[in-house]
């Protein structure tokens, strides 16, 4: 800029591009994966030691100016940014799979599989970072250990950050490791990829299969058969016993389809039990099943609700008055999806 008298003067706004693109980045992989809290460590790339004190943050506190620029401040220094959605004495429901020289068909595989991840991050050119959401409340990290070794194992990813307390790379930042600099000699920037506000269809049965009991639970024909990530359910006439996984299985897997949580990320979960109620019974499921799949797999249930099953009983009654009035209650659920 030059004035009326020709002195060369600097603008009165100066716009610091990497302040934005690791606002944009931070914003986009944290809105994906909603949490209460985030645990954030600083560790040295050379030393390896960690910044003194763990600080655990909103998600409104790390879009707060200041927090950016301090943990760029130590980014500069030499420290990596670390995360991951904190629960006290809990997995938060997140697990990461760090595909190290994954390939494109590893993360194809993984949506295939329905283990779709709702973060993917390129820490370095060619290695990614996976965030899959296995469930809506907090896990054991027994649990979440279990079903992070499981996708290392499937997925042949580092089996050394298998466990439900580890935490992965914030985007926005740059990887300060010595062995993974660039031909410019510049450290790469973790770059999110993908960002969804979604949970791994098949979390359910990866939350089953975990569980103590699964040897026994596993030979029980379930009550409601899923096929795949683009089947319906369908019922099955076998009475046998009816199991909270099963319900959740039933419950998450519409959940998915309907893409209620990408639509409505904080919904009104009694709204959701009626839409899933409709959906069960658009599939004929027996309004007594369809009353157990709320009861065993609605979140939080029974929330506020002074009478459990008197609201079971008003939902299951609106969702058949709804689908009476509809032009076609009794249609294929194949052509309403």
């Amino acid at each position: 800029m030059i004035d009326l008298f020709g002195i060369i003067c600097k603008p009165y706004f100066v716009i610091d591009r990497g302040f934005g693109l690791t606002m944009t980045a931070m914003s986009r992989q944290i809105a994906a994966m909603p949490c209460d809290w985030y645990l954030i460590r600083l560790i040295h790339s050379v030393s390896r030691k960690a910044l003194p004190g763990e600080r655990l943050w909103t998600a409104a506190q790390l879009a707060y100016e200041p927090v950016i620029r301090f943990l760029r401040a130590r980014n500069r220094n030499g420290y990596d940014v670390f995360f991951r959605p904190f629960v006290p004495g809990r997995n938060s429901g997140y697990i990461l799979v760090d595909l190290d020289d994954a390939r494109c068909a590893v993360l194809d595989a993984m949506f295939d599989n329905g283990h779709e991840p709702c973060v993917v991050t390129e820490t370095s050119p060619g290695r990614f970072q996976a965030w899959v959401r296995i469930s809506m409340t907090p896990l054991p990290f027994a649990t979440a250990t279990a079903i992070a070794r499981q996708l290392a194992r499937l997925y042949q990813a580092d089996r050394a950050s298998a466990d439900g307390r580890h935490l992965g790379r914030l985007a926005g930042f740059t990887n300060q490791k010595p062995q993974r600099r660039l031909v410019t000699g510049l450290a790469p920037w973790v770059k999110v990829q993908y960002a969804a506000l979604m949970m791994a269809s098949q979390a359910p049965a990866l939350n089953f299969q975990a569980a103590p009991s699964r040897s026994a639970v596993q030979t029980v024909k379930p009550v409601l058969a899923y096929s795949g990530s683009h089947a319906d359910f369908s019922p099955v006439a076998a009475a046998d016993a009816f199991t909270a996984g099963h319900a959740a299985m039933a419950y998450q897997s519409l959940l998915q389809r309907l893409r209620i949580l990408p639509r409505f990320p904080a919904p009104d979960w009694s709204i959701v039990d009626l839409w899933i109620a409709k959906e069960l019974l658009r599939r004929h499921v027996p309004p007594q099943r369809v009353k157990t799949v709320l009861r065993l797999a609605s979140p939080y249930f029974p929330r506020s609700h002074a009478d459990p099953e008197d609201y079971l009983q008003r939902t299951l009654a609106r969702a058949l008055h709804d689908l009476s009035c509809a032009p076609f209650p009794a249609r294929d659920a194949r052509c309403c999806m």
